[in-house]
């Protein structure tokens, strides 16, 4: 069993840049036993302060984008050409059936995990909206305070509301496949409203015309969308994994995005308004851990759920006579 690391260990390694450490304490703000959460909020008080100087991106498109390959590619560019320290945040799919996950991110990006200025940490999206997990914006804290100056935080990116990484970050990017059809317009649409940047895929191996001819198509899409708060208009690149074309230039808009925001005000309004958000989320969160964690509640709800799931009783009189517990 490993030992246990006290709160001034914790603090001491995160702020020298220790990946070991840093990866304990990530493993510490996803554990639910209530020592553990005590001693990870001493360790993230702590550390606030030195943290909120990155970039933060949220990177989400649908299954099959290629989204680890082209992460590894702008990831790449980050750290050997700008000098950059990056952590990537992956949140691999958690099975419904089995609640088993994955937690192959850093596989796919053997060349990216092995550089010494980038960290990645792959997390199971258990049942939380969005993909991201509970504890991926404390995770996204600790990498800052850590000395990460530019966070990716990859959602699952299987149609489900990408809300939470979007409340969660500076810059949103979306990638979409040029030709990808009818069928996920549904998708697109809810998404494609929060996306700062698009950048279509797999422009190689004679797929080149096809993807310039849907950047053009996005970008038409794009303008019947009002401005958004920031007075950003979103901007679609191609881009390939593959070659290298195109992903530097994914990294420029992004940071014309970043000098736009910062001089008219919006980056750091954004940034006031998220952590109220996640003020109120986590209360909301503790609340429901709190109620499901009463012992009269434990003992009723079983019987509860088996009378509204035959029909003998109104889910709303059930919530209030759980509530009443």
């Amino acid at each position: 069993m490993p030992r246990r690391f006290s709160a001034s260990e914790y603090i001491d390694g995160i702020l020298a840049g220790n990946r070991v450490l840093l990866s304990r304490a990530i493993t510490l703000v996803e554990s639910t036993l209530p020592s553990d959460q005590a001693l990870a909020q001493q360790v993230l008080d702590a550390v606030l302060p030195h943290a909120g100087r990155s970039v933060r991106v949220g990177i989400t498109g649908v299954p099959g984008v290629g989204k680890s390959t082209f992460i590894e590619a702008l990831g790449l560019h980050l750290v050997r050409e700008r000098g950059h320290h990056l952590a990537v945040l992956a949140v691999d799919p958690t099975s419904q059936r089995s609640g088993g996950s994955i937690l192959g991110d850093k596989t796919r990006m053997n060349e990216l995990a092995a550089h010494p200025r980038a960290f990645i940490r792959p997390s199971p999206a258990g049942r939380s909206l969005g993909g991201v997990t509970r504890s991926t914006r404390e995770a996204l804290v600790l990498c800052e305070a850590a000395g990460h100056d530019v966070i990716f935080v990859e959602t699952v990116g299987v149609g489900q509301s990408e809300t939470a990484v979007h409340g969660m970050v500076d810059f949103f990017l979306l990638l979409m496949l040029a030709g990808a059809g009818d069928e996920l317009q549904g998708i697109k649409k809810g998404i494609m409203e929060m996306a700062d940047a698009i950048t279509i895929t797999k422009a190689d191996g004679g797929n080149e015309l096809a993807a310039r001819r849907a950047r053009a198509e996005y970008q038409n899409a794009l303008h019947l969308f009002p401005l958004a708060p920031s007075q950003w208009s979103p901007e679609v690149t191609i881009s390939s994994a593959l070659t290298g074309q195109g992903v530097p230039e994914v990294w420029q808009v992004l940071e014309k995005y970043v000098a736009q925001t910062q001089e008219n005000g919006y980056f750091a309004q954004r940034r006031q308004e998220q952590n109220l958000h996640w003020l109120h989320e986590t209360i909301r969160q503790s609340l429901e851990a709190q109620f499901y964690a009463r012992p009269a509640v434990r003992e009723r709800l079983a019987a509860v759920e088996q009378a509204v799931r035959e029909g003998r009783q109104s889910a709303f009189g059930a919530a209030g006579e759980l509530l009443e517990l």
